[in-house]
């Protein structure tokens, strides 16, 4: 089995205080390993991008412990460790049109992340490298001098990931990395993702709300519902066999392509007033490999 790269302990983000306290991820446990991609599925508002967002050390974490290759770094990092994780660590963001500087060409963009860490030993070699890395995204040479607001929401996407991709990390946070693109455009940013996850070797931890986008490109899936991760699974496991009531009512929302098939189908209602106060719900697994948010009444129901 693959080394596990990120370790996510019972971590617990809050925002605000006292009275305005706003819990947005509760007791959250997940592993990702080396070459896989790690699906991170729920609503908006679920806590599943505040989550990609702390690995980065964008948002302040309550408690718990965010692990990368065995080194904690949600604590104060000495500046060698912050580099260290600044440059393994990168995000392809949700809107390719708010992430990129609409100031700054392409070549600009692409090259300031290696140009931070001197990742060259002189121009030409810089040089090569951007125009190594655009053509890899599907994008050309010319392209370079241009701006943002020159390409279409495709094209800069692209861009976003040659930016990301050039600085070869490790784990790339990839926060619905498709939501804001055409439905024509979307299968060619994934299968390019995937493309260059099998060369490189890459380990993504995918955030979306859309599960067949997870089922396409995801090895495991976590499903996250109000902060708390309710289920988690290998892909195919989760989808064809899911045991918590919320996943259950997520996969019975998915469309079907077949009019008939879609006008009869039932949609599953998630009833969320458990009463717990007796029988408190904990991560567990169920069968080999499948966790779910139950407890000790859940779990006996489960297994028979």
């Amino acid at each position: 089995m693959a080394d596990k790269l990120l370790e996510i302990k019972d971590l617990s983000i809050s925002f605000g205080e006292g009275k305005n306290k706003n819990v947005a991820v509760k007791n959250a446990n997940f592993d990702i390993y080396e070459g896989e991609t790690f699906g991170l599925v729920g609503e908006s508002g679920s806590g599943k991008t505040t989550i990609g967002r702390a690995i980065l050390g964008l948002n302040n974490v309550e408690s718990g412990k965010i692990l990368f290759e065995g080194n904690q770094i949600n604590k104060k990092l000495s500046k060698q460790e912050e580099e260290n994780v600044i440059r393994n660590i990168q995000m392809i963001f949700q809107d390719p049109a708010a992430s990129l500087n609409e100031r700054a060409t392409v070549d600009y963009i692409v090259s300031e992340g290696i140009k931070n860490f001197h990742l060259y030993k002189d121009e030409a070699e810089r040089e090569e490298k951007v125009r190594d890395m655009i053509k890899e995204v599907g994008l050309l040479p010319e392209h370079l001098s241009r701006y943002p607001h020159e390409f279409s929401g495709g094209q800069r996407q692209r861009i976003g990931i040659a930016r990301a991709l050039i600085m070869e990390p490790k784990l790339v946070v990839a926060d619905e990395p498709i939501s804001a693109l055409d439905v024509s455009i979307r299968a060619q940013v994934l299968n390019l993702m995937k493309k260059i996850q099998k060369e490189k070797n890459l380990t993504y931890l995918m955030i979306a709300h859309d599960l067949s986008v997870v089922r396409f490109i995801a090895d495991r899936v976590a499903v996250i519902h109000h902060g708390v991760i309710v289920e988690m699974a290998e892909t195919e496991e989760l989808f064809n066999n899911p045991l918590h009531p919320y996943t259950k009512s997520l996969l019975s929302a998915v469309p079907i392509p077949d009019p008939q098939m879609e006008r009869s189908k039932k949609l599953i209602t998630y009833d969320q007033n458990h009463d717990y106060e007796n029988d408190k719900p904990s991560f567990r697994e169920i069968t080999p490999g499948h966790f779910v948010w139950c407890n000790d009444t859940e779990e006996s129901n489960l297994k028979k």
